[in-house]
């Protein structure tokens, strides 16, 4: 399926506050197992937006827990820990 620019921009923009793709697919009237489709070949605009936005929100959402770790937050410490082990396995 085609996307055009806005459409794109608004499924990076869902993916980054990690909206369900089924209620993308209900907002932007597009059917749920398309978009899944067109997200699931990686090799499509659409799927490098929507991993785009999703990944740039993760980012955030690590560096914040870096920084309650940093001041000594007993379950930020726990996480990034985890999260470190995750990027090692990752390697």
């Amino acid at each position: 399926m085609s996307y055009d620019q806005q459409t794109l921009d608004q499924i990076e923009s869902y993916a980054s506050i990690f909206l369900p793709i089924s209620d993308m697919a209900v907002i932007l009237d597009i059917h749920p197992e398309q978009l899944r489709m067109d997200i699931a070949n990686r090799t499509t605009e659409v799927s490098k937006r929507y991993h785009r936005g999703k990944a740039a929100s993760k980012v955030k959402l690590l560096h914040q827990e870096m920084q309650l770790a940093y001041v000594g937050s007993p379950l930020a410490l726990e996480n990034t820990q985890k999260n470190l082990m995750s990027m090692e396995d990752d390697e």
